[in-house]
């Protein structure tokens, strides 16, 4: 008899928030460089000048969002994907073949870029509010209280829109994150050279961040145009890569000690 540990539901969730805590002051220079009216400041300097002006805490700007914005999208979508995965897997028929989780992970991602649309345009605005003038700012006290206002002040729909662009870019980077992860670590351990710790789970994630970061450059020069390299995409890839990397290591330890037993 042999025991493994199933991912619970909202693990994804959990571990994309604790990745997210870290990795959120690339997130804010990466959206202040993006927002840049011209190409001024790169990534250092843009770092340098927020701590300047308004303190070390105002790189965790918007951070209340960017956790709203976790548990909606990435919920959403790793609890699809794995929940899917786990009962079609429970059968005894093996693994999943690629292209079912490369399916899978389409859909999740899909279905979850839609429901983080509106978390994730909060995340924006307070991440970007400090550039404003004084008297144009929103001053959201937090991510519940954007929430609200933008459905008060500018209607549903406003809460939605771009949602197309994020369900696609869901769709498209969580192929490239889930599913890859998945195949990269059942290749990894099926050498037998290594086993399920989290040496294996640091190189399956580095490498399916090699094939997010290619089709993450891909949506992101789509939706900014050509100048996406010299306006936040380098400081988005280098967050791309410990986020990745963190959220997994995270998700396979609360999978580890506080995941649903299963015994074969």
């Amino acid at each position: 008899m042999t025991e493994k540990r199933m991912s619970r539901w909202y693990f994804g969730g959990i571990a994309s928030c604790g990745a997210a805590c870290c990795t959120h002051p690339l997130d804010l220079v990466k959206v202040h460089l993006q927002t840049q009216q011209e190409v001024k400041m790169r990534m250092v300097g843009m770092a340098m000048h927020v701590v300047k002006n308004d303190g070390v805490l105002a790189l965790y700007n918007g951070l209340s969002a960017s956790l709203c914005r976790q548990m909606s999208y990435s919920l959403t979508r790793f609890a699809i994907y794995e929940t899917v995965r786990d009962m079609m897997g429970s059968g005894g028929q093996g693994p999943m073949p690629f292209y079912q989780k490369v399916l899978l992970g389409a859909f999740g991602g899909f279905t979850g870029g839609f429901i983080g649309t509106p978390a994730d345009m909060v995340n924006v605005r307070m991440q970007n509010d400090m550039k404003l003038p004084a008297d144009q700012r929103r001053n959201y006290k937090h991510a519940l209280d954007g929430l609200f206002r933008v459905w008060r002040e500018e209607g549903t729909r406003r809460l939605f829109s771009g949602a197309t662009m994020a369900s696609s870019r869901g769709a498209l980077v969580t192929v490239g994150q889930l599913a890859c992860y998945d195949q990269a670590k059942q290749l990894v351990l099926g050498t037998g050279l290594m086993g399920d710790n989290i040496l294996t789970h640091f190189l399956s994630s580095f490498i399916a961040v090699s094939t997010e970061g290619v089709i993450h450059c891909l949506t992101e020069t789509a939706r900014l145009g050509p100048l996406a390299f010299y306006k936040g995409l380098v400081p988005a890839g280098i967050r791309l890569i410990p986020h990745t990397v963190l959220t997994f290591i995270f998700l396979e330890q609360l999978k580890k000690y506080f995941g649903i037993r299963v015994v074969s």
